[in-house]
């Protein structure tokens, strides 16, 4: 079977038709576990249970990545599996390059992850794979429970009759948060933005050209924590189809607060490097003033027959947008004139939210950044972004006709790639909605420019009020006549517009 594209509405997994693995053949698998050497007495008991897996043995493999252990890991001798090792050089805590090393290193269309401390059922790669068998870009996602298992070794756990639960029948068990989070999405069926959170690298599945196409681990975690987030939020928002897989349930081996001040520690000082990188409130407080790597908003102003003065203005009312978190793309495609254009660069060269780009598709630019928006360059709204997003609300993307017949839209960049890939229409895969332009309290450009002149001259009284000598006096003077003269260009070429 060749897998396709998801084509279910939201997350709504449900929807998909796959059929039982037994009716076609296994995909190959590549399970792949990081490593290091405190870890050394888990290990043989995560493949113990490996060992006991009911998918045929030729069609997986197991690639152990060694982060620096000194000594280094050698391959396991008793043993069945397909297993390779691999070593990286120790780098910090390596558990994103270990992830990337090993899916480099596969020969596999499917990459399952499992952590070197992790007992998974007897039908686990199985679980996973089913999925995978029919969509290229699902990412399957396991829960677990932690237990302590010290006095249990490989032996029993290979030999064991019954499932891995029976084994651990009466012993004291920590439920993952992951099994919460599921029960209070519905198993992810909620139109949530935040249900990326469940994708734990201790044990997911997704294929490797998707994992590729989202961009694998971030390597400049080298700390505990947060890598997974950070991948699990791209793969999202690339239009990923989040799927919990209950026959797939892992074991984790030691109780929930085991070393958990130092990893509490850990996780809260990458934090600031995931907010940077996750667009979401739960990792990005709110913060006058702040500037992130990956925006919330991506606004990218059409600029076709838009007056140069007037595209600067609108540009300089979303700027001022309470909805600080955005970036303003200009395109400049439909800009012929080189002086204006001269004219944009040098009035925002040295502002990093705004870019002036000839590329067509935002989406390439800015792959992970939530929110697209549309607007026509001649028109404006206080708090735009804030609003289009309101009016959005659960749907996919929102579009609003204007009086002139112009087009202002916001989608949700997760729908926009899944449109994108299975080569279909946004409205495919959610609720669109039609906003009205009343809604959004729209204003063409020139009313802003029409009511700039008090505030100007309060700024010119000011100024005027510094001049200390005649120099200065004549620099004032030219720099009011430039600025008359630049509104009455701004208007008349409005005019001629208008006029076409």
């Amino acid at each position: 079977m060749n897998p396709k594209p998801t084509t279910v509405q939201y997350n709504n997994w449900r929807q998909a038709n796959v059929p039982p693995l037994d009716l076609c053949a296994p995909p190959p698998v590549s399970v792949i576990i990081p490593y290091y050497q405190t870890y050394s007495a888990t290990l043989p008991k995560t493949l113990a249970a490996l060992e006991c897996q009911t998918y045929p043995r030729d069609m997986f493999e197991v690639i152990i990545v060694d982060d620096g252990s000194d000594p280094p890991l050698a391959p396991p001798l008793s043993t069945t599996l397909n297993i390779r090792v691999i070593h990286q050089e120790r780098r910090g805590f390596g558990a994103a390059r270990a992830r990337n090393a090993g899916a480099q290193a596969s020969t596999r269309d499917i990459l399952l992850f499992l952590d070197s401390d992790m007992l998974v059922e007897k039908d686990w790669i199985a679980a996973h794979a089913q999925w995978h068998s029919a969509f290229s870009d699902a990412i399957t996602i396991a829960s677990r429970a932690f237990v302590a298992v010290n006095d249990i070794d490989a032996e029993t756990i290979m030999q064991r009759p019954g499932s891995l639960k029976e084994l651990f029948s009466g012993r004291a068990l920590d439920i993952s948060w992951v099994e919460e989070t599921l029960h209070k999405t519905d198993n992810l069926l909620t139109k949530s933005d935040d249900i990326f959170i469940v994708v734990v690298a201790s044990n997911f599945g997704i294929r490797k050209r998707f994992y590729e196409l989202v961009g694998g681990f971030d390597e400049s975690f080298t700390r505990w924590g947060l890598e997974d987030d950070e991948f699990g939020y791209r793969a999202y928002t690339r239009g990923g189809l989040l799927i919990p897989v209950r026959k797939a349930f892992g074991w984790h081996q030691g109780r929930w607060n085991d070393d958990r001040e130092h990893k509490g520690r850990s996780a809260l000082i990458q934090s600031g490097k995931a907010a940077h990188m996750i667009a979401h409130p739960l990792y990005r407080p709110v913060r006058p003033g702040r500037t992130y790597a990956v925006p919330e908003y991506v606004v990218t102003f059409e600029t076709a027959h838009c007056p140069v003065d007037s595209l600067i203005s609108a540009v300089e009312r979303i700027l001022a947008d309470r909805a600080r978190d955005l970036v303003v793309r200009i395109q400049t495609r439909a800009i012929h004139d080189c002086d204006d254009l001269e004219r944009l660069r040098n009035e925002f060269a040295l502002e990093p939210r705004v870019r002036l780009t000839s590329a067509p598709c935002a989406l390439d630019e800015f792959p992970t950044s939530p929110f697209h928006i549309s607007i026509p360059a001649a028109v404006f709204a206080k708090n735009m972004a804030l609003r289009l997003r309101f009016q959005l609300g659960d749907a996919v993307a929102a579009v609003a006709i204007l009086p002139d017949g112009g087009r202002m839209s916001i989608a949700r960049t997760w729908a926009l790639h899944r449109a994108r890939r299975a080569g279909k229409p946004v409205s495919d895969f959610g609720e669109t909605r039609e906003i009205s332009a009343k809604a959004l309290n729209i204003k063409p450009v020139e009313t802003e420019i029409d009511s700039r002149p008090p505030g100007n001259i309060a700024r010119a009284r000011d100024r005027l009020r510094a001049v200390q000598s005649t120099n200065e006096a004549w620099l004032f003077a030219q720099r009011a006549a430039g600025a008359a003269w630049k509104i009455a260009a701004g208007k008349q070429e409005q005019r001629k517009t208008i006029e076409r």
